[in-house]
């Protein structure tokens, strides 16, 4: 049995993840620039290696968490890349996980450690290695999820406008919504709660805020956007 594992190779697996925020009407990507070689200086998703005492998933929430300080955050893993020269330092397989943090809690000063920053996904570099294929494949896992389960809000604040929550589902397609249609399906969800708070930033006016009851949608989990 032993000859059976050790004659075959062993290999590094690695995790990348894809994290994603939005902040005034911009889906957003959380990049760093590599401060070591091979490709030091080049844009790249955030990395690391799955250890002996922990699982894929274990090892994909202690890499976000090391780069955001964020702990039960929405993730979801999108695949394994495996090409043989996929990475010119070692030969490694890696997996892939998308994450979608609210962007006014994540911890700044561990990120600027990093050398991170938050680039529009409509205007991002070339990634290194097989980077840009996964950031691909994760917006068309979002936009296809999002149509039909209510991820989008981990994106949002915990009260928001009708406004905000417009723009973010369009900034998920890359289309325009009619105004009206939109918020006509929205009245229809009885999970999406208003309050009694208003938010006054965009005019004296202000707009009300509403919120996400998690509660009530677990009681009729039926989402189409």
């Amino acid at each position: 049995m032993a000859s059976y594992y050790s004659n075959n190779p062993k290999f590094y697996v690695g995790i990348d993840c894809i994290i994603f925020g939005f902040e005034k009407g911009r889906l957003s990507l959380l990049l760093l620039q590599r401060n070591f070689e091979p490709a030091k200086g080049q844009w790249s998703l955030m990395g690391g290696f799955v250890q002996e005492n922990e699982s894929a998933d274990d090892a994909a929430k202690r890499v976000l968490y090391e780069l955001t300080g964020l702990k039960d955050v929405y993730m979801e893993h999108i695949g394994a890349y495996g090409e043989i020269h996929r990475d010119p330092g070692e030969r490694v397989i890696s997996l892939a996980y998308y994450a979608l943090i609210n962007i006014n809690e994540y911890d700044r000063e561990l990120v600027q450690q990093h050398n991170a920053h938050w680039i529009d996904v409509e205007e991002l570099p070339n990634l290194i290695f097989d980077h840009n294929q996964m950031v691909e494949k994760a917006r068309t896992i979002m936009k296809e999820k999002a149509s039909s389960a209510p991820i989008g809000f981990n994106l949002l604040p915990e009260l928001f406008t009708l406004t905000q929550l417009q723009s973010l589902y369009e900034a998920i397609y890359g289309e325009s919504m009619d105004k009206r249609n939109f918020r006509k399906r929205i009245a229809d969800m009885g999970f999406i709660e208003k309050t009694d708070k208003i938010d006054k930033t965009g005019s004296k006016r202000g707009a009300s805020l509403y919120k996400f009851n998690d509660k009530a949608y677990r009681k009729a989990p039926k989402f189409k956007l």
